[in-house]
């Protein structure tokens, strides 16, 4: 099935104002205080679709989509779409020209879908795969945002407790100074120094985050965070499996419809944003070109768990691959749902556990130096 691989402009053939097209794309989305989201692209394909179902033509139905969205920098986006189809482009090659709000995934099946005449179809399914992405990245933000709430609220607890409450006890304390426990010792040393250099403390603070994201921001930073959510046990392996399974769908979709296996690896590099798994691609990727099968490239890599190597393996022997990586994405799913709703439940308890031990140690570092007090009055 032909593809249309013309995704990007030559700079000499490029229309006139592209670059500040685009430019205009960025800056729109600021200028109205809003960018295109993930759903909003996924609620226009879901409406495309719909109109070329319909039997809508296709410069028509970007018209009255235009026309409807409510976001000034997805409408501009829209208009020069349509500018572009009306000028003789394909719609591939005119959604190519804005890709902070199509990727390459979007683009490389829509162009498959042209040459084979199913675009109603592959839409649906794109929009389909989006939700299911949507879905997937909610549940691991909800598996980690209660833990990290425990967390930051036991952090003003005990800074409360520091600043407000220990110094109330600081002179009856210091009377009974060699009796005290340890933890009442540190924790009026961390008090003293928390009231009295807070503001070093605030810069200090301020100048590791700010370190640490600039770090981040730098290619060794990038693959050595990318590199340890691979390798954090439990972390890792929800990582590894939202990867492999977003992945898998990608190839499975754009196989099943016409993509050539190198073109639909190139466009997985847009689905997993993590360094060493695009490596990983890039080196599957290069084996397919020098003629070796996909399987290859998933055995060497040992993280990828041993279903997914297997499965492949048998899809390409068989020559049923896109089948065999659409039902190891959809187990990978279910599992990594199944995963999420466990660790979930476990943090719970967990981090209420280790918020009551903290509690606990500063109640009784307060109530323990007041017994002995009351001991020594009476």
């Amino acid at each position: 099935m032909a593809l249309d691989l013309q995704l990007t402009v030559d700079k000499k053939t490029a229309a006139p104002g592209r670059t500040g097209r685009r430019l205009a794309d960025l800056l729109g989305s600021r200028v109205g205080g809003r960018r295109v989201t993930a759903r909003e692209r996924d609620f226009f394909t879901e409406q495309l679709a719909l109109l070329l179902e319909t039997g809508t033509a296709l410069h028509g139905a970007i018209e009255i989509l235009q026309r409807q969205v409510d976001n000034p920098a997805l409408r501009t986006v829209l208009g020069q779409v349509q500018e572009d189809i009306a000028a003789g482009q394909s719609f591939s090659h005119a959604l190519a020209q804005h890709p902070t709000v199509f990727s390459t995934t979007y683009v490389k099946l829509v162009a498959a879908a042209e040459g084979g005449g199913f675009l109603p179809e592959v839409l649906t399914e794109l929009m389909a795969m989006g939700e299911n992405r949507e879905q997937l990245q909610r549940k691991v933000v909800s598996a980690f945002s209660y833990p990290a709430f425990l967390a930051v609220f036991s952090l003003v607890v005990v800074v409360f407790v520091l600043v407000v409450v220990f110094p109330k006890f600081a002179e009856m304390f210091d009377a009974i100074r060699d009796q005290l426990p340890a933890t009442t010792v540190a924790l009026m040393g961390a008090s003293d120094v928390v009231r009295h250099h807070w503001k070093l403390i605030l810069v200090l603070c301020a100048g590791i985050g700010g370190g640490l994201r600039y770090w981040l921001g730098t290619t060794v930073g990038r693959i050595a965070m990318d590199r340890l959510k691979l390798a954090v046990p439990v972390v890792g392996e929800i990582f590894v499996r939202l990867y492999v399974s977003q992945t898998l769908r990608v190839l499975s979709l754009s196989l099943s419809h016409g993509v050539t296996m190198v073109d639909a690896l190139v466009a997985c590099r847009d689905v997993a944003r993590n360094t060493v798994f695009q490596r990983f691609l890039r080196e599957v990727e290069r084996g397919v070109q020098e003629g070796q099968g996909i399987a290859v490239g998933f055995q060497e890599a040992k993280f990828i768990p041993s279903l997914a190597r297997q499965m492949v393996a048998t899809g390409e022997e068989t020559g049923n691959l896109p089948k065999t990586m659409e039902r190891v994405a959809a187990y990978y799913e279910a599992e990594l749902k199944r995963r999420l709703e466990t660790l979930a439940r476990l943090a719970e308890p967990v981090m209420l556990l280790v918020m009551g031990l903290v509690v606990g140690v500063v109640v009784s570092s307060l109530i323990l130096p007041i017994f002995k007090l009351s001991r020594a009055v009476s």
